[in-house]
């Protein structure tokens, strides 16, 4: 590799630098703190620079976010402590998903066959009920499909069936998500 060659190709941050500042210097520090553990005050902060973020949406202390302005979340989310959406492209989180602490969310990564190590990103998507167990890891361009769950400490390096649980580096199919009560997963995935 010779990175004094490297350069961002077409790759841009999608927001003016005046906005990546305010970001960094202002609604970064909020959105992260611990001295501020209200929910309501770190989703309108996102939401002021850009995030599309639904009702119910629980933030807890430590979570980063690079760009709210490529981040989606939908209804009644809880984003767990230290939950890091190194978000270069979109993020797209569906209804009722748990991110679980520290869960890394990578949508870039470089080609080390490059002798330039050239940039590539990709967007993420979860679907809806699904859960991400602590430290796990979602690689670029993945897709979680529906009511996946991705367990303690896994890797997501390629999309993931709906309602199957992974476990693993890389994440392998393990057994299937029953839902053991009486709600069908329509119901448990309805607005409310």
């Amino acid at each position: 590799m010779h990175l004094n060659n490297y350069t961002l190709g077409e790759y841009t941050p999608g927001a003016p630098v005046w906005k990546q500042l305010l970001w960094f210097f202002i609604g970064d520090p909020v959105v992260r703190s611990r001295l501020l553990p209200v929910s309501s005050v770190k989703v309108w902060m996102l939401r002021s620079f850009g995030a599309a973020i639904g009702q119910g949406v629980r933030i807890k202390p430590g979570v980063r976010v690079k760009f709210p302005w490529r981040l989606t979340i939908g209804n009644h989310c809880w984003i767990g402590e230290n939950a890091w959406f190194d978000n270069l492209a979109p993020i797209v989180l569906g209804d009722h998903i748990c991110v679980s602490q520290s869960v890394y969310f990578c949508t870039g990564n470089h080609d080390w066959t490059a002798a330039t190590f050239d940039l590539h990103v990709a967007p993420i998507t979860v679907e809806s009920g699904s859960w991400l167990a602590a430290r796990s890891t979602i690689a670029p361009g993945v897709q979680i499909g529906e009511g996946a769950v991705l367990s303690l400490g896994s890797v997501a390096a390629r999309s993931l069936s709906p309602w199957t649980i992974y476990a693993g580096n890389p994440a392998v199919a393990i057994k299937p998500r029953v839902i053991k009560n009486s709600f069908s997963s329509a119901e448990l995935l309805a607005p409310s």
